[in-house]
């Protein structure tokens, strides 16, 4: 059975309850931006009640459904749109399930730096964030670039996508992953990977599954600090039961979680699991070898607050490490700007009218 609710916090827009104040800002903006371009009917969000009635909601911040059925992607900037596509011939990832929401961060990823990457001073841009990028390396991944990318997107199919996965947590549907990866060469002319997460309105990163997964028993506990679960790490639902090999990775960067005493219960219950995750993935990919360096970094947007605490904390419990960095999208937008090329200037002015930045 279905019902359809027409969730209306105003008398304008039909927008979820409970939003922040800047999702809200930002929410309305991104309808506007929607609406101007012609695009006036809300999109459907289906949830299933603890009755097990499935509740229909239209939201105006969602695109309608036969955009997602036929792949139309208005919210994607053309360079970016027809580099996914050629994009995704390579690279079999998966969309993730809001894209089709004017707030998603995998859109808006794909917004920020696939017109960057394909722009002939790709190098003079990056270099301008990363400033040890002397070139991007377009032999490695696809040109020098891979979306969501987890350390196996172009492995040889047909193994397990678990035994790929440097953190061994990959799945058809989920795992650890970067919402891009960029291969370049760095001043010395070293083989060097930059994995960037992106954040648009979320209000916290996404938080340890394990901590309240069904399976857990009377042993698995997230009450002991970084020390003692390393030194019994069956005390992690994840390693004990998923054999997922964070904590083995952990225990081989010991000395990068300077601040942990500071922790009295896992530091990584919580939003700073995902940070976490990330990291261990930069560290297990350069262990590898094929990269010298790999290096992790969050982009979220300028007015996005939510996530301060949560990147303060991280960053001092890893003492600061070079390994970790945070930066907005705004920075990138400005650093594309201040080439004051003609096609640049204008992906930056279509990205900043679209996302208010």
């Amino acid at each position: 059975m279905t019902t359809t609710t027409h969730h209306r916090s105003t008398p304008t827009y039909l927008l979820p309850g409970g939003l922040s104040p800047f999702q809200n800002k930002l929410y309305r903006h991104l309808i506007d931006w929607k609406w101007a371009h012609g695009i006036k009917e809300p999109g459907k969000f289906r949830k299933t009640n603890k009755a097990g009635v499935v509740v229909e909601y239209l939201y105006d911040a969602m695109l309608p459904e036969d955009f997602a059925t036929e792949q139309r992607w208005p919210h994607l900037h053309p360079a970016a749109a027809s580099q996914l596509r050629r994009h995704m011939g390579r690279n079999k990832f998966r969309i993730h399930n809001h894209f089709y929401h004017m707030a998603s961060s995998q859109a808006a990823n794909l917004n920020l730096f696939l017109p960057l990457l394909i722009h002939r001073d790709a190098a003079a841009i990056l270099r301008a964030l990363r400033p040890d990028f002397a070139s991007l390396a377009t032999d490695a991944l696809d040109n020098g670039y891979c979306v969501e990318y987890w350390g196996g997107n172009f492995a040889p199919s047909g193994g397990k996508l678990k035994d790929a996965s440097p953190l061994r947590d990959k799945t058809a549907r989920t795992g650890t992953d970067a919402d891009i990866a960029i291969a370049y060469r760095n001043l010395a002319g070293e083989l060097c990977l930059w994995l960037v997460e992106h954040k648009l309105t979320e209000q916290e990163f996404t938080a340890c599954g394990g901590a309240k997964s069904k399976g857990r028993t009377a042993h698995h506990s997230c009450a002991h600090g970084l020390g003692d679960i390393l030194a019994d790490k069956s005390l992690c639902y994840y390693h004990d039961v998923n054999k997922y090999a964070y904590w083995d990775i952990t225990e081989a960067n010991r000395e990068l979680f300077v601040g942990h005493a500071a922790h009295t219960s896992c530091p990584f219950k919580g939003g700073m699991n995902q940070l976490w995750r990330n990291l261990l993935l930069a560290r297990a990919l350069e262990a590898q070898g094929d990269y010298k360096h790999v290096f992790f970094s969050v982009v979220r947007h300028p007015d996005n607050h939510a996530l301060d605490g949560s990147l303060k904390t991280f960053q001092e419990l890893i003492g600061g490490h070079p390994s970790f960095s945070t930066l907005t999208s705004r920075e990138v937008v400005v650093a594309a700007e201040r080439l004051d090329d003609p096609e640049l200037n204008a992906w930056a002015q279509w990205y900043r009218d679209l996302y208010k930045v």
